[in-house]
């Protein structure tokens, strides 16, 4: 018989967010991002993760696919090489001005960053596929699943795509659970799986992250 271990718990999760110490700016923009709506907020950890993964792969070029008032993108910057530029698209102008003060805020100079307003529709067909090291899918998935093909052939060989927020609310495990953004997370979840050229991976941590790097 196989027994499962045990998962992080609220104490070990909460450990993890308190390791992950974040900056004023940091701390600043995520009090202004809990009015925002949208996908589940980048905790602490979660952030921390991303950071890991772009200073990993000496990221110089990153996508982010949804702003959330710039939680996620300020830890990816703190990852990044220091001459990458952070390339975020959103189609809420209320998150994406959120993002942009953030950023200057913590005090990147504006050719660090790249905003553009619009849908992942609308933008994919202006980015280079193969040219970025990392993509990071932080909005709801109902706005990029559609689109997911073309999401990962930006990725480099050896790139990495996240999608964050998969495990909220614990839905996608739910079999009576068959709302829009459930769904949408289920159909995402099965073509990072099965898809030949990645290996890919769920991290409990926060609202989950799904993994994924391109091996060919």
């Amino acid at each position: 018989m196989t027994i499962a271990a045990p998962g992080p718990g609220r104490d070990g999760a909460a450990y993890a967010d308190r390791f992950a110490a974040e900056t004023p700016a940091l701390v600043s923009a995520r009090s202004r991002a809990a009015g925002l709506a949208g996908a589940p907020l980048v905790t602490p950890a979660v952030g921390a993760t991303l950071a890991v993964l772009a200073a990993g792969a000496a990221a110089r070029t990153v996508v982010s696919i949804g702003s959330g008032g710039g939680i996620a993108g300020l830890w990816l910057l703190q990852g990044m090489r220091p001459d990458g530029v952070l390339t975020v698209l959103d189609s809420d102008a209320e998150a994406l001005r959120a993002t942009r003060g953030a950023f200057a805020e913590a005090g990147h100079p504006p050719g660090r960053t790249r905003m553009i307003f619009g849908t992942t529709g609308e933008v994919l067909p202006r980015l280079s596929p193969g040219a970025y090291d990392m993509v990071v899918c932080a909005g709801a998935p109902t706005q990029y699943a559609a689109h997911l093909g073309a999401l990962l052939e930006l990725v480099r060989v050896g790139g990495t795509v996240v999608c964050h927020g998969l495990l909220d609310g614990d839905r996608i495990a739910d079999p009576h659970a068959r709302d829009d953004q459930t769904t949408a997370w289920r159909d995402v979840a099965r073509a990072v799986r099965e898809h030949e050229d990645l290996t890919s991976a769920v991290l409990p941590i926060g609202a989950g992250l799904l993994v994924a790097t391109r091996r060919r």
